[in-house]
C-alpha cells in the first residue's frame, strides 16, 4: 500500500513537472534533484523534496537570467 502511494505521488510530480513546459524550466530539474535526495535522507519525503527544489531551483534560475540580464544591459550603457 505505501509503495502504491510514493508511485502515485512521484507520477503526479512528474505529470506537474512534464506540464511546466521547456520554456519555464529553467532550473526545476537541477532542483528536483537536490531537494529530492534531501527530502529522502530528511525522514523519506524525496517527492516532497523534489517538487520544494524544483519550485526553489525554478525561481533561483530566474533570478539569476534577470541580474544577468540588468548586469548586461549596464555593460552596454557603460559602452555608450
Amino acid at each position: 500500500m505505501k509503495s502504491n502511494r510514493k508511485s502515485a505521488l512521484f507520477l503526479s510530480a512528474l505529470l506537474a513537472l512534464g506540464t511546466i513546459g521547456t520554456a519555464n524550466a529553467a532550473g526545476c530539474i537541477k532542483g528536483a534533484v537536490v531537494g529530492g535526495v534531501a527530502g529522502h535522507y530528511a525522514g523519506h519525503h524525496a517527492v516532497a523534496g523534489a517538487v520544494g527544489g524544483c519550485i526553489v531551483g525554478h525561481h533561483l534560475a530566474k533570478k539569476h537570467a534577470q541580474e544577468k540580464k540588468d548586469a548586461q544591459l549596464r555593460a552596454e550603457q557603460a559602452q555608450q
